[in-house]
């Protein structure tokens, strides 16, 4: 027996907010591992780690600047947007408080 598919909605997942949430899911994950592999040092950390927080802020915008523009459109489901806002303002949040730290 063959099932039919209604569709009750004209609502679509945004391309850009699922980058933007990638993009958020990269730059937390990198951050979290930095700090891990820095504290396992003893806060000895090479300029390769500096670089990946460079590289995550880089993301972290990106990935902020697109779940702000698509939380704005219309006839898309909210979800991706917020969680790529929320996974980004995190991650600018994380870095913001470790440079915060060391100055």
């Amino acid at each position: 027996m063959k099932r039919k598919n209604y569709i009750f909605t004209n609502r679509r997942d945004s391309r850009q907010a699922i980058m933007g949430t990638i993009l958020g899911v990269i730059s937390n994950a990198s951050l979290g591992i930095v700090i891990y592999l820095s504290y396992r040092s003893g806060g000895d950390a090479p300029i390769s780690y500096g670089l990946t927080g460079l590289l995550a802020m880089l993301f972290s915008m990106i990935g902020l600047i697109l779940g702000v523009l698509t939380v704005r459109e219309k006839d898309m489901f909210r979800l991706f947007p917020v969680l790529a806002i929320l996974l980004n303002l995190v991650s600018l949040g994380i870095l913001a408080f470790l440079v915060r730290l060391t100055f």
